[in-house]
This record gives C-alpha cells, sequence and structure tokens, in this order.
C-alpha cells in the first residue's frame, strides 16, 4: 500500500473506498465511552433518586466542604446528565458539544473527588478526562456518526 493510500482524506475514506482505520477506532472509543457513561446513569436511574442519595451522603460525610444540601440536587441532575451524556456520544450526535459538556460534568465530579479525598477514584477520572480530551481534539475523525450523516459540526 502506498503512503497516499495509507493516509485518509478528510472523508475519513482511503483512496481505495475503504473507511480508514483511524476513524473506525475513533468511532469505537466514542461508543465506548459512551456506553459507559451512559450505563453509569441508567444504573443509579435504575437503582432510584433514594439509593443515589443515600451513596452520596455516606461518601461525602468527611467532605467538610461540600454542603450537604447540595446533595439532593446533585442526586437528580447527575443520572440524568449521564445517561443523555452517553446516549449523544452513543449516536454521535452534537458531538463537539456533548464533548464539552462531559468533559465538564468529569472536572466537576473529579472536584467532588478530591474534596472527600478518594485519590484512587480520583486518578481513575482522569482517565476520562483524557479520553473526552482525546476525542474532543480529533473530532475531525467523527466520520462514523449521526452528525455526519446529517452534516451536523463540520470545521
Amino acid at each position: 500500500m502506498s503512503q497516499s493510500e495509507n493516509t485518509s482524506s478528510h472523508s475519513g475514506t482511503l483512496s481505495n473506498g475503504k473507511t480508514s482505520d483511524v476513524v473506525i477506532a475513533y468511532a469505537i472509543l466514542r461508543l465506548s465511552l459512551g456506553a459507559n457513561i451512559m450505563l453509569h446513569g441508567l444504573s443509579r436511574l435504575f437503582n432510584g433518586r433514594a439509593a443515589f442519595l443515600a451513596y452520596l451522603n455516606h461518601y461525602f460525610e468527611h467532605a467538610h466542604l461540600i454542603a450537604p444540601g447540595m446533595l439532593p440536587a446533585f442526586a437528580t441532575v447527575l443520572p440524568w446528565a449521564e445517561t443523555t451524556v452517553g446516549l449523544l456520544l452513543i449516536l454521535g450526535l452534537f458531538s463537539r458539544f456533548t464533548l464539552i459538556a462531559g468533559a465538564l460534568l468529569m472536572a466537576m465530579l473529579v472536584v467532588g473527588t478530591n474534596l472527600a479525598q478518594d485519590w484512587l477514584v480520583s486518578g481513575l477520572q482522569l482517565i476520562y478526562c483524557f479520553l473526552y480530551y482525546y476525542l474532543l481534539t480529533h473530532l475531525d475523525e467523527n466520520r462514523i456518526s449521526l452528525d455526519s450523516m446529517l452534516g451536523i459540526g463540520r470545521r
């Protein structure tokens, strides 16, 4: 295969008409992150708000900078935010907005986790932050998506 055949064009296809490996890998990573985030939200929704709120109250009981009065609102909003961000990532719809929203959601979770002094989980959350960074900065590879099919978000 020549160098020109090995390089993906703007459309994400090689000169022989096949979809580039980079575009396929991007789609798989986006789908995997989306499924992970969506299932975080769905599991919290299916278990019920009361169970998630009880978990949050216990998790943050020694985090003195987190007002306990904020936790009920957080327990209501977070599962829906995760489910929505995850579903939009799976679909590849409004990808730029969704990746920014997901990254901001992760930044908020990292702050909370650090306030709870859960360093192991905080470190794991940084992997999610990197995945959002990667997907956002390589958005031109988002060719297997509803955005691409609908012509949304083209630069």
